[in-house]
Protein backbone atom coordinates (compact mmCIF):
# COMPACT_ATOMS: atom_id res chain seq x y z
CA UNK A 1 0.00 0.00 0.00
CA UNK A 2 2.58 2.31 0.95
CA UNK A 3 4.36 1.57 -2.16
CA UNK A 4 1.81 2.25 -4.28
CA UNK A 5 1.29 5.92 -2.70
CA UNK A 6 4.62 6.63 -3.25
CA UNK A 7 4.47 5.65 -6.66
CA UNK A 8 1.50 7.63 -7.13
CA UNK A 9 3.77 10.68 -5.14
CA UNK A 10 6.51 10.47 -7.60
CA UNK A 11 4.41 10.64 -10.88
CA UNK A 12 2.70 13.42 -9.32
CA UNK A 13 6.31 15.22 -9.08
CA UNK A 14 7.12 14.08 -12.68
CA UNK A 15 3.95 15.42 -13.98
CA UNK A 16 4.55 18.93 -12.73
CA UNK A 17 8.33 18.94 -13.76
CA UNK A 18 7.14 18.62 -17.02
CA UNK A 19 4.69 21.27 -16.83
CA UNK A 20 7.18 23.89 -15.26
CA UNK A 21 9.30 22.51 -18.31
CA UNK A 22 6.67 23.39 -21.02
CA UNK A 23 5.74 26.99 -19.42
CA UNK A 24 9.13 27.51 -19.39
CA UNK A 25 9.70 26.94 -22.86
CA UNK A 26 6.48 28.63 -23.93
CA UNK A 27 8.07 31.69 -21.53
CA UNK A 28 11.50 31.69 -24.06
CA UNK A 29 9.40 31.08 -26.82
CA UNK A 30 7.48 33.84 -25.75
CA UNK A 31 10.21 36.21 -25.30
CA UNK A 32 12.13 35.68 -28.77
CA UNK A 33 9.18 36.40 -30.17
CA UNK A 34 9.16 39.58 -28.37
CA UNK A 35 12.67 40.34 -28.78
CA UNK A 36 12.26 39.80 -32.86
CA UNK A 37 9.21 42.16 -32.93
CA UNK A 38 11.45 44.76 -30.98
CA UNK A 39 14.51 44.62 -33.14
CA UNK A 40 11.96 45.10 -36.55
CA UNK A 41 10.42 48.07 -34.82
CA UNK A 42 13.43 49.21 -34.22
CA UNK A 43 14.90 48.88 -37.58
CA UNK A 44 11.60 50.33 -39.40
CA UNK A 45 12.18 53.74 -37.10
CA UNK A 46 15.95 54.26 -37.89
CA UNK A 47 14.89 53.78 -41.52
CA UNK A 48 12.09 56.22 -41.32
CA UNK A 49 14.58 58.42 -39.56
CA UNK A 50 16.96 58.15 -42.27
CA UNK A 51 14.29 58.69 -44.70
CA UNK A 52 13.10 62.02 -43.08
CA UNK A 53 17.05 63.15 -43.16
CA UNK A 54 17.19 62.40 -46.45
CA UNK A 55 14.68 64.65 -47.34
CA UNK A 56 15.44 67.87 -45.10
CA UNK A 57 18.87 67.69 -46.66
CA UNK A 58 17.23 67.62 -50.27
CA UNK A 59 14.64 69.99 -49.81
CA UNK A 60 16.72 72.59 -47.92
CA UNK A 61 19.29 72.05 -50.99
CA UNK A 62 15.85 72.41 -53.55
CA UNK A 63 14.38 75.60 -51.60
CA UNK A 64 17.85 77.13 -51.58
CA UNK A 65 18.41 77.07 -55.51
CA UNK A 66 14.79 77.63 -56.13
CA UNK A 67 14.80 81.36 -53.76
CA UNK A 68 18.54 81.94 -54.69
CA UNK A 69 19.56 82.04 -51.19
CA UNK A 70 23.20 81.21 -52.62
CA UNK A 71 24.50 82.75 -55.21
CA UNK A 72 28.10 81.81 -55.73
CA UNK A 73 28.91 84.85 -56.81
CA UNK A 74 26.04 85.37 -59.66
Amino acid sequence: MERDERHKHEHHDNSDMIARSMEAEQKDKQRESTRRMNKLWIWLGVLFLVAILLWWIFSIGFFEDTTGVTNFGN
